[in-house]
């Protein structure tokens, strides 16, 4: 019950889901570090490293290969003018040359580490840095890599470097346990900083795409429903014409006096826009009806509209209502609500997911009580994989490739992206309803998803709709 359909989406389809071979397409994207952003940070960190080196050069008297270290720190700021020169600021470079902006980088940071007393040097740590950017903006396979290159630079300059700058006649050579320590320090900041970073930006980047999944879909919704609008408005602008047309034809049939074929014609052409204006006429208290009885409507009356077409020879959906009593022992009337797109929206991705799932029956119960109104969907089916119980709900996550060969798509064939259930979640939520999900108690299989309004968040009081 985690994927959304072709139907649901409206059209709106993605070739790829997140660790498929082509990031170029689909929802899931890696859109690269931005040239702006490389060139301000590598900015500051020529700042940084020119004024750490005069400091310690000409504030504290140690003496060190300056000249070197003043070379290397121009070769980044060429290099920053020349990237500014070569490219628009504003634009986004391919992951292949953000991993090489950043190897490069590593790298000058090694060499400047390398000249100022390796791990001893308390700047090393800023190794971490690069790898963050990476697993920020770019795949984890190459951040991967540029993790495995400063851990490699870190390694080297633990055991090669030139002595730490310190006071003229004198030097210091911390233990080789503490420059172990150091070393494991620095690796595990690098680790760290890959795997977490990686993970955030990775489901941030999920949120986004799936959020502007929903955004489209409701799009299309809303155009949907804006199609009663837009017949009333032709039948307003189209009924003056058709009555010129008709009031045409009758004059000329009776100044002209035609009989035979012509008469006919004209007989015809004044029957079909009458009967124009009939259809027309139709749309229009359509329209008129819709700002009263068709825009409110009761759960169980929406329930069953939605489970007409989804009923087949294969899955029944069956209906349960369960309205609670009063304290007199009377059933409590059932809340009117207010017509809402998202709302059935959600429900139909739902009840069709569990339709796709279901052996042989689909349960859906409805009850409402003084407090609130709850329907609940269940299904005879495998359930939810226990594995991915937790994770229901997140963008992304689906079901079907742990089913068999014969269930891992729909039942019409086509697969999906696993956005379903978090659309409808989100928008459920957004209509002030509570989502819980579980599976059926054992022997029974199944899974069950439970959704619940309080009564004055979704019901309509005097005309009027409530949080909707």
């Amino acid at each position: 019950m985690l994927e959304v359909t072709d139907k649901a989406l409206g059209g709106v389809t993605a070739s790829t889901r997140p660790g498929d071979g082509d990031r170029a397409r689909g929802f899931f994207t890696y859109e690269g570090l931005r040239l702006r952003t490389s060139v301000r940070l590598r900015w500051l960190a020529v700042t940084g490293q020119l004024i750490a080196v005069l400091v310690v050069h000409f504030g504290l008297g140690f003496p060190l290969p300056l000249g070197v270290c003043l070379t290397f720190i121009a070769l980044s700021a060429w290099v920053n003018i020349a990237l500014s020169l070569s490219w628009s600021f504003t634009a986004r470079l391919h992951e292949r040359y953000s991993s090489l902006m950043l190897a490069y980088d590593i790298c000058q940071l090694a060499i400047l580490i390398y000249l100022t007393g390796g791990l001893a040097n308390p700047f090393a740590f800023l190794f971490v840095v690069p790898v963050t950017v990476s697993a920020a903006t770019l795949p984890l396979s190459r951040t991967v890599l540029l993790a495995g290159l400063a851990i490699a630079c870190s390694s080297l300059l633990a055991f090669h470097h030139l002595p730490l700058p310190w006071y003229p006649g004198e030097s210091v050579e911390l233990p080789d346990l503490y420059k172990a320590g150091i070393w494991a320090a620095l690796v595990c900041g690098i680790v760290f900083s890959c795997l977490y970073v990686n993970s955030v930006a990775s489901e941030a980047r999920d949120m986004a795409n799936a959020l502007a999944a929903t955004e489209v879909a409701l799009a299309h919704e809303q155009q949907l429903s804006a199609l009663d609008g837009l017949a009333a408005a032709a039948a307003h602008e189209l009924g003056t014409p058709l009555a010129t047309i008709s009031l045409v034809a009758k004059e000329l049939k009776r100044e002209l006096k035609l009989d035979g074929p012509q008469a006919e014609d004209l007989d015809l052409l004044v029957s079909q826009s009458q009967r124009c204006r009939e259809i027309l006429s139709r749309l229009t208290r359509r329209d008129n009806q819709s700002d009263a009885m068709l825009q409110t409507v009761r759960m169980t009356a929406l329930a069953e509209e939605i489970a007409g077409p989804l009923n087949s020879a294969d899955v029944a959906i069956l209906f349960d209502v369960e309205p609670k009593t009063d304290r007199t022992g009377k059933a409590l009337p059932e809340p009117v609500l207010q017509r809402n797109t998202a709302i059935k929206y959600a429900l139909v991705n739902l009840m069709e997911n569990a339709v796709d799932f279901a052996r042989t029956r689909v349960t859906v119960r409805i009850s409402w009580s003084q407090e609130q109104l709850s329907l609940t969907i269940s299904d005879d089916g495998n359930g939810f994989p226990a594995d991915i119980m937790e994770r229901l709900g997140d963008p992304f996550v689906t079901s079907r490739s742990r089913y068999s060969a014969t269930e891992s798509t729909r039942r019409d064939g086509t697969g999906g992206m696993g956005l379903g259930f978090f659309i409808a979640k989100t928008l459920l939520e957004r209509s002030g309803a509570q989502v819980t999900l579980a599976n059926r108690a054992a022997p029974e299989t199944g899974a069950v998803v439970r959704i619940v309004w309080p009564r004055e968040t979704i019901e309509v009081n005097d005309g009027r709709s409530g949080g909707l």
